[in-house]
C-alpha cells in the first residue's frame, strides 16, 4: 500500500464531508432548525475520521519523519503550517460543539458561532488539503529516502488493517453517505 496515495484518497471523503458541513450551515443560515444529531455526527466524522484516522497517520507516520530527515524547510512547513492548521481545525470543532450546546440551551445569538465555526473549519480544511495534495505530499515523496517511504507504507498498511477490523472506514463512509443523502440532494 502506498501510504501517501491513501492519504490523498482519504482527502476525497473529507472534502465530501466539508461540503455537507457547508450545506448544513447554509440551511441554518436560511432559518432551518439545527439538527443536533446531524451536527454531532459531522463532529464525530471530523474528530474520528479526519482527525484521528487521517491526521493521526500524517502526524505519527509522515510529518515527524519529514522533520527528522528533510531538515529546515520541512520543519517550517510541518511545524508552522500543517500542525498549526490541524490544531486550528480542532479548535473550530471544539467551539462548534460549545456553540451548539448554547443554542440548545436557548442562546439564539450562538447560532452565528455555529455557522462561523462550521464554515471556518470547512474553509480551513479545503485550503489545507490543497496544500497537502499539491505541495506537502510531493515534497515528502521527493525528499524522503526510499526506505523511509517503504516504512511509512508498511505502517499505513498495518494501521489500515487494524482499523478495518474495527470497522472504522466503513462506519464513517456510511455516515458520510447518509448525511450527503440529507444535505446534498
Amino acid at each position: 500500500m502506498n501510504g501517501i496515495s491513501l492519504m490523498v484518497e482519504e482527502h476525497k471523503y473529507i472534502k465530501r464531508m466539508l461540503n455537507v458541513i457547508r450545506k448544513a450551515s447554509y440551511a441554518v443560515l436560511k432559518g432551518s432548525p439545527i439538527n443536533y444529531d446531524d451536527f454531532a455526527n459531522m463532529i464525530d466524522f471530523v474528530r474520528s475520521y479526519a482527525d484521528d484516522h487521517h491526521h493521526g497517520k500524517e502526524e505519527k507516520m509522515l510529518f515527524n519523519r519529514m522533520m527528522d530527515e528533510m531538515g529546515g524547510a520541512a520543519e517550517k512547513l510541518v511545524r508552522h503550517g500543517m500542525l498549526v492548521e490541524h490544531d486550528m481545525g480542532r479548535l473550530h470543532m471544539k467551539e462548534l460543539e460549545e456553540a451548539l450546546l448554547k443554542v440548545k440551551e436557548g442562546d439564539d445569538e450562538a447560532l452565528i458561532d455555529v455557522i462561523a465555526n462550521a464554515v471556518s473549519y470547512a474553509n480551513l480544511l479545503y485550503r489545507h488539503i490543497d496544500k497537502e495534495d499539491s505541495l506537502v505530499y510531493p515534497f515528502a515523496e521527493k525528499g524522503l529516502e526510499r526506505g523511509t517511504l517503504d516504512k511509512i507504507n508498511e505502517e499505513c498498511d498495518l494501521f489500515e488493517k487494524k482499523r478495518e477490523e474495527q470497522n472504522v472506514q466503513k462506519k464513517y463512509i456510511e455516515l458520510l453517505e447518509s448525511l450527503e443523502g440529507k444535505y446534498m440532494s
